[in-house]
């Protein structure tokens, strides 16, 4: 049986209206993959607590989330990842690559022109369709 993991997004726009991607790293797994920061969920914590706490640790920044974005359920071939995502935005400080390769800002409807992770495409999908 494959285990499941609970992992965090950020959709975090600026006052632009251009939403923040982030490189994998080729030290993580799927490198050179586009993806929404954020991180696994850890034992006994609330899914805005972790998307805060990840954020903090990966881009060095202080965000404030919404209500849940969107969620579902992805199958890899090793492991499932149940992704929850948030709409947020920079509270403190600007966010800053550490675990990433790059980071760039894109407008809505240019976040399909990545290759994304996989389990982000959905997010990507709803984002371009609700302009």
């Amino acid at each position: 049986m494959k285990k499941t993991v609970k992992v965090v997004a950020a959709i975090i726009e600026n006052e632009n209206k251009e939403i923040l991607c982030a490189l994998r790293s080729t030290d993580m797994a799927m490198p050179n993959m586009w993806e929404f920061p954020g991180g696994k969920v850890e034992k006994e914590e609330d899914v805005y607590t972790a998307l805060i706490r990840e954020i903090k640790e990966e881009m060095n920044c202080k965000i404030e989330t919404s209500d849940i974005f969107t969620e579902h359920t992805h199958e890899y071939e090793t492991f499932i990842i149940e992704l929850i995502a948030f709409k947020a935005t920079v509270i403190e400080g600007t966010p800053q690559k550490s675990e990433h390769d790059k980071l760039i800002w894109l407008k809505r409807g240019n976040l399909a022109s990545l290759q994304r992770a996989p389990a982000d495409i959905p997010v990507v999908e709803q984002l371009i369709k609700e302009k």
